[in-house]
């Protein structure tokens, strides 16, 4: 998983959060996420980076969004701090979702509204694979940090419509089901799963150790060694030879 921060720093929502604007922004970064909603972004642009700039302004009051994910590299550009609350869904579901957007292919011509012609279906479904697997990893992250459920927690900007927690877009069904692509929710939520699953499975017969530090004289090791255990008590000092 690629994962570059970009942060909207200019963004009138990433500043509502870094002034603690109300208790909604305030009770979203002591708790973190409750939910994970997906977005397609509805034009056929795939670079994220293009949206982070247009979106990194100040003047630019309508949306922020967590991350996009670019359809021609599958980097996840992450926009704000996971525990911010972001204004991606028109609804309540800001107040509890992370939202993360999905960059659309630029195979695709839209026709108005949510239709669109494919001008290119192999370019298409490569852009539109990239991305989707790109969110596999980066929802199974998510869940794994937060402690989500895949199955409940994850949903679309479509289904928060319906569930009435977000404004009644069709994103992202509407870009897979144009497309002719295999991909659906229930299929995303179960795939996150496995992922989720494969990534904290225990491996049998090896064990992982960090090393921060190494030295040729050990009272510089021991003073060392107290600023980490600071932080982290079960640090421990070993001698190996050289």
């Amino acid at each position: 998983m690629e994962l570059i921060e970009s942060y909207l720093t200019n963004n009138p929502c990433y500043k509502a959060n870094a002034q603690t604007a109300d208790s909604r922004y305030a009770v979203f970064q002591a708790r973190g996420p409750l939910g994970l909603m997906l977005h397609s972004v509805g034009c056929a642009q795939p670079r994220a980076e293009v949206f982070c700039k247009n979106w990194n302004r100040e003047d630019y009051n309508q949306a922020c969004v967590h991350a996009f994910i670019d359809a021609k590299t599958g980097a996840i550009r992450q926009t704000l701090p996971w525990n911010y609350r972001g204004w991606h869904c028109g609804g309540s579901g800001n107040d509890s979702h992370i939202g993360v957007e999905l960059c659309e292919s630029d195979a695709i011509r839209y026709t108005g509204g949510a239709n669109f012609t494919v001008l290119n279906r192999n370019t298409a479904l490569a852009d539109c694979k990239r991305s989707y697997e790109a969110a596999v990893e980066l929802f199974a992250f998510l869940c794994g940090k937060y402690g989500l459920d895949p199955k409940s927690a994850i949903c679309s900007h479509r289904e928060g419509g319906a569930q009435g927690i977000a404004s009644g877009h069709v994103d992202p069904e509407h870009y897979w089901t144009g497309l002719g692509a295999p991909y659906t929710m229930d299929r995303f939520r179960a795939e996150v799963e496995a992922r989720l699953n494969h990534n904290t499975a225990p491996q049998e017969g090896r064990i992982y150790r960090i090393q921060v530090g190494a030295f040729r004289n050990r009272a510089y090791a021991e003073a060392y060694l107290r600023q980490v255990q600071a932080h982290f008590p079960e640090a421990f000092l070993k001698a190996e030879a050289l």
